[in-house]
């Protein structure tokens, strides 16, 4: 017997219902077999710590997961009745999205620990009802037609572009393959929301309009809100305005930028959107206008509280990093990424990459800023590969603004004098690694009380140093380590700081993957049996003069005053370990590099025939293609030298002694002294001045040799025309020379008189 799958949307069930008790047929998705349940919006954890607001958001949260693990456990069509027509559920699921608490939300962790378990809870809850929403095939029996699950979630908001935002900064930390994945089968099973895209895309550029609105300040290429007012010099400054609303300011911009990279590093292909209107150019502008004011007006204003001045320049420093990495995404997947993948209008997107890269060069705060992280010519180099006909004049002046900007910017660059404390929980501190745990699909997914998902969604991120290049010693500064810890402590603070330490030595001080470890319970094993709650040891404090000294070797690899750990193994004394002084010296590695290189010089190139239809480029780009200088076609250079001949042959190719193999080398020698024992012989060594009719011969030897290895060189024969005395007799040679002399008169007077009175006398005009 075949059984026939049919999908939830035409599938048709049978009820009893009505007044009288009958049974009916409705369709798989109607809205009377909607569950009369109401679900409370969200309300975000309160902002004072109080045993009375604590407790109503305790039992409120407790409400709101009860009903969404219902809403979870329930079949396939019953949860796709109640997600299409209950609006509570709608309105509960966008509370939460809207005021759940970000990472950098000043007051995101002054929270009980009861009040972060039951965050993380709910926010676990939210996810996954959201990826239940987000899949039409459940299993072979449970799934639903793709075009009718596009129109169930566009139809009834199930998603929207705000909603698929807010969902990439709350969970695209620590569950991004999950979210590609989700959002990709939203946008490839309803286009439309592409259109949605399209048409949101410029609303979310004015938010840096909106900003320099409120600062007092307008960048090119920026359009006017409204117009401009005659009055518009009266508008606050971002020196003047109150630190009220230079915090908001502040937090806003961290909200935007945080926001939309998010969305691009889950879902590139939204970057061409974005790309098309222009977000890359007012990017480099606002960065360049905004920032420099954000950090200046933050670090000479006045504030009561440091810690809020601390937390505003973490933000300002965040949020000009997003930026950074918002114009590396566009770049890369609209330009970079087609290049690589090869392609017809590969010359397109490489004429686009330099004319964004030049674009770039007014913008100097901007360009250098970018090329700190990415360097451009990184990305110059790969275009050159991928591309090899590209301008090398532009690429060359391209390279040297970008070299002028770094240089101008280091010089004028301000320096940061606010030294951040160490990040405690009412700071409300960032780290670029606090990540949250990762959230696996539902039989996987750990409680929060077990080290799951992270309870305040996502966490902005600050810079942290890459790790060094010596080996396994820790390369790291005393303040480097110190923001790796503190980024950890924020999400564990009740692991101590030595278990802590232990565990970013074990795990090449990554904090991402020792986050991850710990919440799942995969440390090694003596990482396992070491006290969570071990201090970190105690440092002896250095002596005055050591810690008053100035070096310029301070914190490097072998700075063994800042630093604990050094690798041994770049270090030893006198010959170093394991290599003899016979293997030393047979070793002819570099005799055999130098080979290939000097074997490439015998093969010599005179003339190379260029074929028809054929560029120079096609034979190479060392072929010298420009008029001959005509000076050298009047001047001989070096014909009034005492020897020319010398200057005119061509001297052959010498392979150097050390390269030579054993039975050319012994030939070569002995006719060098074949030749020195010639020269030995003919001349004496007591001959104060030497016979001049030897050195004639000698001379004339040489000219001869060098005239044979002229291309097209004929002999002069000898002529033995002149023969012996007459009645002596002759030879041959003689007879035949004298023959050829009589035949070729005519090439002299008398105009071929032998000729002609040969051709007389075989024709019987002459008697014989």
């Amino acid at each position: 017997m075949i059984c026939v799958r049919v999908a939830l949307d035409e599938q048709q069930v049978t009820e009893h219902g009505g007044s009288l008790g009958k049974e009916r047929t409705l369709p798989a998705l109607h809205p009377e077999r909607k569950e009369e349940r109401y679900f409370m919006p969200y309300k975000p954890p309160p902002d004072n710590v109080s045993a009375a607001h604590e407790e109503e958001f305790l039992e409120h949260a407790k409400f709101i997961i009860e009903d969404l693990e219902w809403l979870l456990a329930l079949p396939h069509d019953k949860f796709w009745c109640q997600v299409a027509f209950d609006k509570s559920l709608q309105k509960c699921l966008d509370s939460y999205l809207h005021h759940s608490p970000r990472g950098f939300d000043p007051n995101s962790r002054a929270s009980s620990s009861a009040v972060v378990d039951t965050q993380g809870c709910l926010h676990r809850a939210i996810f996954m009802t959201f990826l239940r929403m987000a899949t039409h095939k459940e299993s072979k029996e449970n799934f639903l037609t793709p075009a009718v699950f596009g129109e169930i979630i566009y139809k009834n908001f199930l998603f929207d572009i705000p909603k698929i935002l807010d969902l990439c900064v709350l969970y695209g930390k620590g569950n991004t393959q999950l979210l590609q994945k989700m959002i990709k089968n939203i946008f490839t099973q309803q286009p439309c929301y592409y259109g949605d895209l399209d048409e949101m895309a410029p609303s979310l550029l004015q938010i840096f309009d909106a900003i320099l609105d409120k600062c007092g300040l307008q960048c090119e290429g920026a359009t006017a809100m409204e117009p401009l007012k005659l009055t518009g010099n009266r508008h606050p400054t971002i020196m003047t305005m109150s630190q009220q609303d230079l915090k908001d300011l502040v937090l806003y911009l961290c909200d935007s930028t945080t926001t939309i990279h998010a969305f691009l590093d889950i879902f590139p292909a939204a970057c061409s959107t974005f790309h098309s209107h222009g977000l890359l150019s007012r990017l480099a502008s606002f960065y360049e206008t905004a920032v420099p004011e954000f950090e200046k007006a933050v670090m000479k204003r006045n504030f009561d509280d440091k810690s809020l001045q601390t937390d505003l320049w973490k933000r300002v420093s965040h949020s000009g990093r997003r930026m950074v990495l918002i114009a590396h995404l566009l770049l890369q997947h609209t330009c970079l990424q087609p290049i690589l993948e090869g392609g017809e209008n590969i010359q397109t997107f490489a004429e686009e990459l330099l004319q964004h890269f030049t674009s770039f060069l007014p913008e100097k705060r901007f360009l250098s800023d970018y090329n700190d992280q990415f360097p451009i010519a990184d990305d110059i180099s790969l275009l050159q590969q991928a591309f090899p006909l590209i301008d090398e004049i532009r690429t060359s002046y391209l390279l040297q603004g970008v070299q002028s900007a770094c240089d101008s910017m280091s010089q004028r660059r301000p320096q940061r004098k606010i030294q951040p404390n160490t990040p405690t929980a009412a700071q409300g501190a960032v780290s670029e690694d606090g990540a949250c745990g990762r959230m696996e699909p539902a039989p996987v997914v750990r409680e929060a009380g077990e080290g799951g998902e992270c309870p305040w969604g996502a966490v902005a991120t600050l810079d942290i140093p890459h790790k060094g290049r010596n080996g396994a010693a820790c390369s790291l500064s005393a303040g480097e380590l110190e923001s790796l810890l503190s980024g950890i402590r924020d999400l564990l603070p009740d692991l101590g700081e030595g278990f802590l330490l232990a565990c970013l030595k074990e795990y090449n001080y990554n904090t991402e993957l020792v986050i991850n470890n710990i919440l799942e319970g995969n440390l090694s094993p003596g990482l396992d049996k070491l006290n969570r709650a071990m201090p970190s040891p105690v440092k002896e404090e250095l002596p005055a003069v050591l810690r008053d000294r100035s070096n310029v070797f301070d914190d490097d690899e072998f700075d063994v005053f800042h630093r604990d750990q050094v690798d041994i193994s770049r270090i030893w004394k006198g010959r170093r370990k394991g290599l003899s002084t016979r293997d030393m010296l047979n070793n002819k590695q570099h005799i055999e590099e130098q080979r290939s290189r000097y074997k490439a010089y015998e093969t010599v190139v005179d003339e190379v025939i260029i074929e028809p239809g054929h560029s120079l480029a096609h034979y190479g780009t060392d072929i010298y293609d420009d008029d001959y200088d005509d000076t050298y076609d009047i001047n001989q250079v070096g014909a009034t030298d005492r020897d020319i001949d010398s200057l005119l042959k061509i001297r052959p190719f010498t392979v150097p002694q050390v390269l030579r193999t054993r039975g050319k080398a012994v030939m070569d020698n002995e006719e060098d002294e074949e030749d020195e024992a010639e020269e030995n012989n003919a001349m004496t060594g007591d001959q104060f001045i030497k016979d001049p009719a030897l050195l004639r011969k000698i001379a004339e030897a040489k000219r001869a040799a060098s005239q044979q290895t002229k291309r097209g060189y004929k002999p002069v024969s000898v002529s033995n025309g002149a023969g012996k005395p007459k009645g002596q007799g002759q030879t041959q040679e003689t007879l035949l020379d004298q023959r050829k002399k009589e035949t070729s008169k005519s090439r002299g007077a008398n105009h071929n008189r032998r000729t002609i009175a040969d051709r007389k006398k075989k024709q019987g005009m002459i008697p014989s």
